[in-house]
């Protein structure tokens, strides 16, 4: 059985190789090395064509103190990209019936104010709540970012203002509203959102090199995090894990977003039915977690993450069968540039002169 299944492997990793454009090697590393140079990429970017690798590769330091490479094994946090793993657990308990997406946030957080009185799970998953994002606070980063928080004192921290818009009629983009997501998935299951993400993806999925970032643990082969002041590298600012919670406080690598990737092809993690929801853009082509956009003729859905020293981008090009990941331990805003050319070269199209130049 170990024979046939890596004669079958070897068979789709071959049939892969086969069905990249050619100089598709070369032509990708010399894109990653083009922004390398600019000082806007470190990190781990992966392609793949249906599930296997056609070009891995790692570039610059994890760790510049002590001149530590990057490698494929690096684990990176993720940011935003966290959020799909959010939505997905929404969407678990919904399968199961213990919410419906439909549900007033009231009847979980039941210190919600008056004028929530509207706002469903289904606005906090699409980002059309009207509650204000705790990130948007004036000064949050520089006041407040260091000190641990529950997600209720999170929470608390904008649930007195005023909506934004009545609840369902504009996106604006909010981390309070995911914050809010894992409070109702630890209040239902009784766990904390770090064990049951990893009971209920990470270990049936076999993503080992994936969890909740905190400070504490010693984590093999963790990135340090590091921006740009003018010309000069320095280390990120410290971030209290606790306040990105469900909204962003995951770590992951290059190999186990592959393994994300392709388990969401099959029903394994949600019903097809779940994720016709996921995948169906809502306002400013937003769904569950995830953008749903397209390059040119190319239709992909992806997401985003930016957080103290860490920039990454998912992008998955589910008709062409087609994935490009993108992790950076250096904040930069090219990861989504850098990802969008990686896929280009991919389609055997060529990029526009000058792309990606200052």
């Amino acid at each position: 059985m170990r024979t046939a299944t890596a004669l079958l492997l070897f068979a789709a990793t071959l049939a892969a190789q086969q069905n990249k454009p050619s100089g598709f090697t070369k032509a990708a590393d010399e894109r990653v090395q083009f922004y390398v140079k600019q000082n806007k990429f470190c990190g781990t970017v992966l392609v793949a064509r249906a599930g296997s690798p056609i070009f891995q590769k790692a570039y610059g330091m994890a760790n510049r103190e002590w001149d530590v490479p990057n490698t494929l094994d690096t684990k990176f946090r993720l940011g935003s990209i966290t959020k799909q793993f959010t939505a997905t657990l929404i969407l678990h308990l919904a399968e199961q019936g213990k919410l419906r997406v439909e549900d007033r946030i009231s009847k979980y957080y039941t210190d919600a104010p008056a004028s929530w009185s509207k706002v469903t799970i289904h606005n906090l998953l699409t980002h059309t709540s009207g509650i204000p994002s705790y990130t948007g606070l004036p000064g949050f980063f520089e006041k407040e970012s260091r000190d641990p928080r529950s997600p209720a004192e999170i929470v608390k921290l904008t649930q007195n203002m005023p909506l934004e818009f009545e609840p369902g009629t504009k996106f604006s983009y909010d981390n309070t509203g995911y914050i809010l997501l894992g409070y109702v998935i630890e209040k239902i299951t009784g766990k904390s959102y770090a064990a049951y993400l990893k009971e209920t993806i990470f270990d049936p999925l076999g993503m080992h090199n994936s969890g909740y970032d905190e400070w504490t643990p010693l984590i093999h082969h963790r990135a340090s995090g590091y921006r740009m002041d003018g010309n000069r590298v320095i280390n990120a600012a410290y971030l209290d894990m606790t306040l990105p919670f469900a909204a962003g406080s995951l770590y992951s690598t290059v190999g186990d977003l592959l393994i994300w990737d392709q388990a969401l092809y099959g029903e394994n993690v949600l019903t097809k039915e779940s994720k016709n929801k996921m995948f169906t853009p809502f306002l400013e082509k937003y769904g569950y977690g995830w953008f749903i956009d397209s390059m040119g003729r190319h239709k992909f859905v992806g997401h985003g993450g930016g957080i103290n020293g860490f920039n990454t981008e998912i992008r998955r090009f589910t008709d062409d069968n087609l994935t490009v990941i993108v992790l950076s331990n250096l904040n930069t805003d090219s990861v989504g540039k850098l990802a969008g050319d990686l896929a280009t070269l991919a389609f055997g199209e060529k990029i526009a002169a000058g792309a990606g130049k200052e």
